[in-house]
């Protein structure tokens, strides 16, 4: 690095890969993939070929012939207890624009720079609230009316629940 440009865009980088990318990769796994077989991890049998009796029967019961294919019992809690686990906030998560210790430094620039960094944050959760509550935007709303919560940074939860959440920025990765 040989600017200060440079010097930010390293740390943008780092700080988005190490935080709200893999918030986003991570926590929203198990509302989709924590039901087995919206993502099977394995299939046991390859697809009939047309003229087979294989095929006669997926065509008169697809439902038997598909669960017989999918993952096995065993495989399938174990593939979703990982996805569980992988999913979950942990009870003492720091979200990003949050610090464990309010004496993390007395430096008055750091901690205005810091406080207009959560500011922004808010104004990204409210933004997204918007969207969510925005009936004309596309895959917003439908049957089931699920937010998109996977970017919400979720700088106001201080519970320390944490658990199935699927919304927060952790500041850092976990694993």
């Amino acid at each position: 690095m040989k600017t200060l440009s440079d010097l930010i865009q390293t740390c943008t980088t780092t700080i988005w890969v190490a935080s709200a990318l893999h918030a986003a990769v991570n926590f929203g796994q198990y509302p989709y993939a924590g039901y087995l077989p919206n993502r099977p991890t394995l299939s046991r049998r390859f697809m009939p070929e047309a003229g087979t009796p294989e095929y006669e029967e997926l065509k008169s019961n697809p439902d038997t012939v598909y669960l017989r294919t999918i993952t096995a019992q065993l495989q399938t809690l174990l593939g979703v207890s990982l996805i569980e686990i992988l999913s979950r906030h942990s009870s003492d998560e720091v979200y990003l624009g949050q610090r464990s210790t309010p004496e993390w430094t007395t430096d008055s620039a750091a901690l205005e720079a810091f406080e207009k960094f959560g500011k922004k944050l808010v104004e990204i959760e409210n933004r997204i609230i918007e969207m969510n509550d925005d009936d004309q935007l596309k895959n917003r709303v439908g049957p089931v009316k699920v937010p998109y919560t996977l970017l919400y940074p979720n700088t106001s939860d201080n519970s320390g629940i944490g658990g199935l959440t699927g919304r927060g920025i952790p500041n850092s990765v976990s694993i």
